[in-house]
């Protein structure tokens, strides 16, 4: 079964991938846990992938944006308080990336810090957020305002949840999955459109595979700049502009949809400043990036003032331009903090019509 070891100043953990029935029993026979599970994860497996939970320790909680805040890890208190949680207490998550951010902050903050397990439901988790160690909670329409750097002690990704998961929410993940291909290089994202069809058919070994090299790619990134001083940034591709679609959607466009969104528009800033051709642009607008883009933006999402301002929020801010990160045609990532807000004018009127198309399912 592979296993994946992410170094931490904070602390080492493993990444398992394979079936999780065996672990689950396992952590069932804990003495002090509490596992918190996502609503419709429940739904589908309690009698299935989670019969083995033990039901008078088990809370089910909504994985809902709007539940990501200082008020959802208040709920998550108050369950383990009740069951007189001390420090030797395991708080164990099964879910998304939503319920890891509000789990996780909470297993970081209650008597500064309990342990605390992921087992990650949706593909962006499996493939992206579960590593990283960052927890990160909305406070109003600001996004990933407040947060902590604390990663979970164990990680089992088994990637037959995602047989239930909504469509939508998986190809939600399958933005942040082509962003790390992308990434990567040439010979990454040409092993990612070879898999692509085999990927969106669940095919189980090509998804631990995809998922696997997603980490792994993931893990370069972060391994010497766990904290997000340096190369870490990179990862951003897509964020910059993608979280204001998020917030100015009202989270309606989801986490990895606007990541595309976010690329699409950052590829064309990166060709109107000359350092991305128009043939490579197109190329990842057209094989990479739209075949994963299902939602349909309104054009009220898209209002270049409410885009702006939303951006002008974002905590990478460091100076008076706007921050984006984007593709060299070299396939190098680079940070400009020197963005007009005219290039993001001019961007979202060239882009427009595109992220307003119809649904591609």
């Amino acid at each position: 079964m592979p296993v994946i070891k992410v170094r931490s100043s904070l602390r080492e953990y493993e990444v398992h991938l394979g079936t999780v029935h065996d672990f689950l029993r396992h952590l069932a026979s804990l003495e002090h846990k509490l596992f918190v599970v996502d609503q419709n994860v429940w739904r589908c497996h309690a009698d299935g992938i989670l019969s083995a939970l033990p039901r008078s320790e088990t809370i089910t909680f909504p994985a809902l944006e709007e539940r990501k805040t200082l008020e959802g890890v208040q709920e998550i208190y108050e369950h383990l308080l009740e069951r007189s949680a001390k420090r030797n207490l395991t708080l164990i998550t099964v879910g998304g990336g939503i319920l890891q951010d509000v789990t996780g902050f909470a297993a970081s903050t209650l008597y500064r810090g309990i342990n605390w397990v992921f087992i990650p439901t949706t593909l962006l988790a499996q493939a992206d957020s579960c590593i990283g160690s960052k927890t990160s909670l909305n406070y109003g329409r600001y996004k990933n305002l407040i947060g902590s750097f604390y990663p979970p002690s164990t990680i089992w990704i088994d990637p037959s949840f995602l047989r239930t998961l909504h469509k939508l929410d998986f190809y939600s993940g399958l933005g942040e999955v082509v962003k790390l291909h992308i990434m990567a290089g040439e010979e990454k994202t040409r092993q990612y459109l070879g898999s692509y069809d085999s990927i969106c058919a669940l095919d189980m070994s090509t998804l631990q595979r995809t998922i696997r090299t997603s980490l792994e790619i993931k893990i370069d990134y972060i391994s010497d700049d766990e904290f997000d001083l340096g190369r870490r940034n990179m990862l951003n591709y897509g964020h910059c502009i993608g979280h204001a679609l998020e917030s100015v959607s009202d989270f309606r466009i989801p986490h990895g949809q606007a990541v595309v969104a976010g690329m699409v528009l950052a590829n064309d800033i990166a060709q109107r400043r000359g350092i991305l051709s128009e043939e490579k642009r197109r190329f990842i607008e057209t094989r990479l990036l739209l075949p994963s883009l299902k939602v349909k933006a309104k054009p009220s999402d898209l209002d270049a003032m409410d885009i702006i301002d939303a951006i002008s929020k974002d905590k990478k801010r460091i100076g008076s331009g706007l921050v984006l990160v984007m593709l060299t045609e070299a396939g190098e990532m680079v940070r400009a903090n020197d963005v007009e807000a005219q290039e993001v004018r001019a961007a979202l009127e060239e882009v427009a019509n595109l992220l307003c198309e119809g649904s591609r399912f």
